[in-house]
């Protein structure tokens, strides 16, 4: 019997497509269905070259690989899990580790110095915001606590904002300057979009 059979993930398109990428346990991360990866990738399409990418949550970097493999600049990290940052630090390692930062610990705090990094250098960047389920263990807060750091966050330096969150969570219109401008749902998983500029 097959007790330790990793999973894995292949990248959908671009520079590293097919490269396989390990999975955390899916008792510390959750990973992101393929569908949902696919159709924000489509709303993105070409904006997503030379731009800048953050995700939140990072668990197995399959969002941000998949935005690096797919033209992206820079892409920053950040996961508390450590069994999830060795996982994410070894997909790194298959693409292009000096495209890549990672922050180890804890999200709410380091955003801070990742948006300070952004407005320094006077740059934007993709806002792709994973957090666990909270009907997870000790994750009951997960969603308030993620609400205020998206109230926080400065406008100058967001593109785009997107949540992947459960579908039974209603993500408020607004939400500190931000504004939902889309949400698609895939079964028990969604997409909400947000920004702060007047979009046409």
């Amino acid at each position: 019997m097959k007790r330790d059979r990793k999973l894995t993930k292949k990248i959908i398109a671009g520079k590293y497509k097919g490269k396989t990428l390990t999975l955390p346990s899916k008792t510390t991360t959750r990973s992101s269905k393929a569908i949902v990866l696919e159709s924000f990738f489509n709303t993105l399409q070409f904006d997503i070259v030379d731009a800048n990418f953050v995700e939140v949550f990072s668990g197995s970097g399959s969002i941000g690989l998949e935005a690096l493999s797919r033209g992206a600049k820079k892409i920053y990290f950040m996961e508390k899990d450590k069994d999830a940052l060795r996982v994410l630090k070894s997909n790194i390692a298959l693409t292009d580790p000096s495209a890549c930062e990672v922050y180890g610990g804890d999200s709410f705090s380091n955003i801070k110095e990742i948006t300070a990094r952004l407005q320094k250098n006077s740059q934007e960047a993709y806002f792709y915001i994973d957090p666990p389920f909270s009907i997870r263990e000790g994750m009951e807060d997960i969603y308030d606590k993620t609400m205020d750091l998206i109230e926080n966050l400065p406008c100058e330096v967001v593109s785009l904002l997107i949540i992947e969150h459960m579908s039974s969570l209603k993500i408020p219109e607004k939400l500190g300057d931000f504004t939902v401008k889309k949400t698609k749902k895939f079964g028990n998983t969604s997409l909400t979009y947000m920004d702060c500029k007047n979009m046409e």
